[in-house]
């Protein structure tokens, strides 16, 4: 017979029977790792990790290469003006932190801080026990204060003074201080370790931290062995609750003696915001609530008793806007915070609220953003305004211009409306000169007209709404996300994305976990990738995070599917030339560079749906050679497989692999079957390589 053309439309399809695959396309119905470019295959770009270097406990940078604490769940990338330095935000769902010249610098807000600091109001002789200040803002009810070299404590706060003072404590001398003079609360002695435990002991009265929180110490020195750096650890250590006074952290080195009361008499402890506040949620958490499932169930007034009534609650994770060159930066269920480029890397994230002149700054929110190019900050599944009751279906925008007055007044646009369709609000971005918003049940488009309306609201569409906070990307004006069961696309008219792959990706994701999915662009190949948790996840139910992904390429109208672990995905910008995204496990990588993962081999395969050789298949065929096409680096070494059935349902039989390299001319494969199909698959760290127009010379070889 003469040599017989092998072509494959672009994309995966997976939704139907490998042979309807061949008979209706022919598709290809496996990938990973490759995508499809001018309607052919081929392997995708490698990825390097990017160094990420610690600080010293000075806040110097070093070149030891460090990783982020917790879980990506958000970053953003920017240069400022002020300074023309380039910046990474990064939210975990424990932290805030802030890359700059590849050192790691950590915002988190404070919860609080026993280092607060203030100044006296009034100079004081050597005796006085009541310490008149200017502010008492951050200090605890009763405790220690340095004012120059003197430590003293105190017993209570009147208005603004410190009474009950006793002077000159702990080997200090009692000294005269000048009006002015700057005030420290400070803990003395508060660290405990026990000989041959890393566990270290911390007595903080009423610190009000819970268990899973974290704290930095700053000031201590070596405690039981355990030297001062390690102690006063920039990233700080989670807490184990003990009781109302006391905790402990788990220390990096083990203790060589025992110690009751130590490190020293200006330690200060910064707690930063936790579980209180809306952090530290790895995963959700599935609940038995008061009230869930249909109406009727049950009996009225008591938990649920089923798994099929759970509930799944939030995980920790933020919502990060530019305002300018300055970070605003939202927890998921909790406050809004601003960072201050201007202030620089060693300065944290404050409350919003605590800004001069705001007015009526949401308390929480669920979701956060900006409009373009009106320049409203907008806050959904906010509290009510001027309220402390927190509805998850009201949006609250400030006056334009002025992101910390959320009130009202007649000589602003601040304002507010609430949406009907849905239980909460879920997710925010930007489309053409609008908002669109995603409840987990609707889509709305939010409008700027100004007047006395400000904004309008139009109800686009129901039973549509995103699975996730970070599941939607706005692409050219025109949106796409992922749904609970499928994918969606905005261009004006929200539709439902025919996808070949969606029922395979659905049946796999660990619907527990959908909340984790997130979305990412890569323009420079009109790719959208969703990663997610898959049941084939290996950390099981253990708070897992994605590893497998699905892409949309909306050049070539293709989908693909396969496996990556990436929990946050930035495409390129400005001096990012390339996309960038961290791993579960805290590393950053840039994508579309190089040929391996990081140095190791990426496992790249595309396999194609069963043909057949003759119309109806009705006579066995021996597929004796293939003539190859492919585009390759020198050194790429591609195996091929031939996979042969004699029914749609019979045993596969595969031979090879069969190696192709750049001069390969012809591959001897003696297959025999009624359908044949090609898997081609690479495993080394330099391969590069695309996808031709395969020929293939066959023989019959009977009816049976």
């Amino acid at each position: 017979m003469p040599l017989q053309l092998l072509k494959y439309n672009p994309g995966v399809v997976k939704d139907i029977t490998e042979y309807a695959a061949g008979k209706n396309g022919p598709y290809w119905v496996d990938s990973d790792l490759v995508r499809f470019k001018n309607g052919y295959p081929e392997k995708l770009g490698g990825w390097e990790n990017e160094q990420i270097n610690a600080l010293d406990t000075s806040g110097n940078t070093t070149t030891t290469a460090t990783t982020i604490e917790g879980i990506a769940r958000a970053m953003t990338f920017w240069r400022a003006s002020s300074d023309g330095e380039d910046r990474l935000a990064v939210g975990t769902h424990n932290h805030l932190f802030i890359i700059e010249n590849d050192a790691l610098y950590d915002i988190t807000p404070l919860r609080s801080d026993t280092n607060a600091t203030t100044t006296t109001s009034e100079a004081l002789d050597s005796s006085e026990t009541a310490i008149d200040l200017v502010s008492v803002s951050g200090f605890e009810p009763s405790g220690i204060v340095q004012i120059g070299s003197e430590i003293i404590t105190y017993s209570s706060i009147v208005v603004l003074t410190l009474t009950g003072c006793t002077r000159g404590t702990n080997g200090t001398a009692a000294a005269a201080h000048d009006l002015g003079d700057i005030v420290t609360q400070v803990l003395i002695n508060p660290i405990a370790t026990v000989n041959g435990s890393a566990v270290i002991t911390i007595t903080d009265t009423a610190h009000g931290a819970q268990n899973g929180d974290w704290v930095v110490l700053k000031g201590s020195v070596a405690v039981g062995g355990i030297p001062a750096d390690d102690i006063n650890r920039m990233s700080g250590y989670q807490i184990t609750y003990i009781n109302a006074n006391t905790y402990s952290i788990l220390a990096p080195a083990v203790a060589s003696s025992t110690v009751s009361a130590g490190g020293g008499n200006a330690i200060a402890i910064n707690y930063l915001i936790g579980l209180g506040a809306g952090m530290g949620t790895q995963s959700a958490s599935p609940s038995l609530g008061f009230g869930a499932g249909g109406w009727g169930l049950e009996t009225w007034g008591t938990p649920r008793s089923s798994s099929e009534f759970e509930v799944s609650l939030d995980n920790s994770s933020w919502n990060l806007s530019l305002w300018g060159e300055d970070l605003i930066a939202t927890v998921r269920g909790g406050a809004i915070y601003y960072w201050d480029t201007s202030a620089g890397v060693t300065n944290r994230a404050v409350l919003v609220s605590s800004l001069a002149g705001a007015d009526d700054v949401p308390a929480v929110s669920r979701v956060t953003t900006v409009s373009f190019p009106d320049r409203h900050f907008i806050a959904g599944g906010c509290t009510i305004y001027d309220q402390s009751v927190t509805d998850d279906m009201l949006i609250r925008w400030s006056s334009q211009e002025e992101f910390t007055k959320f009130a009202p007044t007649a000589t602003n646009t601040a304002g507010d409306q609430r949406l009907e369709v849905g239980t909460k609000i879920v997710a925010m971005t930007a489309a053409r000169e609008e908002t669109i918003i995603s409840t987990d049940e609707a889509i709305y488009g939010m409008t700027f007209v100004g007047g006395s309306f400000v904004f309008s609201f139009r109800l686009l569409a129901t039973d549509s709404g995103a699975a996730g906070l970070n599941t939607m990307v706005s692409v050219d004006g025109d949106v796409y996300w992922m749904g609970e069961r499928n994918f969606f696309n905005y261009n004006g008219v929200v539709s439902e994305m025919p996808c070949p792959v969606q029922y395979y990706v659905f049946n796999r994701i660990q619907l527990t976990y959908i909340e984790k999915t997130t979305v990412g662009h890569n323009k420079a190949f009109k790719e959208i990738t969703w990663f997610y948790v898959s049941n084939d996840n290996s950390a099981g139910t253990l708070n897992p995070e994605p590893d497998s992904y699905v892409t949309y390429n909306y050049g070539e109208n293709a989908w693909t599917v396969g496996t990556m672990d990436r929990t946050v995905w930035n495409d390129s910008f400005g001096a990012r030339n390339v996309p960038f995204a961290f791993d579960p496990d805290g590393y950053l990588y840039n994508h579309e560079t190089g040929t391996s993962a990081n140095g190791a081999a990426m496992n790249s395969y595309i396999e194609g749906s069963p043909r057949e050789i003759s119309a109806e298949g009705e006579t066995l065929y021996m597929v004796d050679q293939v003539i190859p096409d492919v585009t390759m680096t020198s050194n790429t070494s591609l195996s091929l497989f031939m996979n042969t059935r004699k029914f749609p349902n019979a045993t596969e039989v595969t031979k090879g692999p069969f190696t192709i390299t750049s001069s390969t001319e012809k591959v001897s494969t003696r297959a025999k079957g009624r359908q044949i199909s090609m898997k081609f698959q690479s495993t080394g760290t330099d391969d590069a390589w695309t996808l031709g127009d395969f020929r293939v010379n066959s023989r019959k070889d009977g009816l049976r």
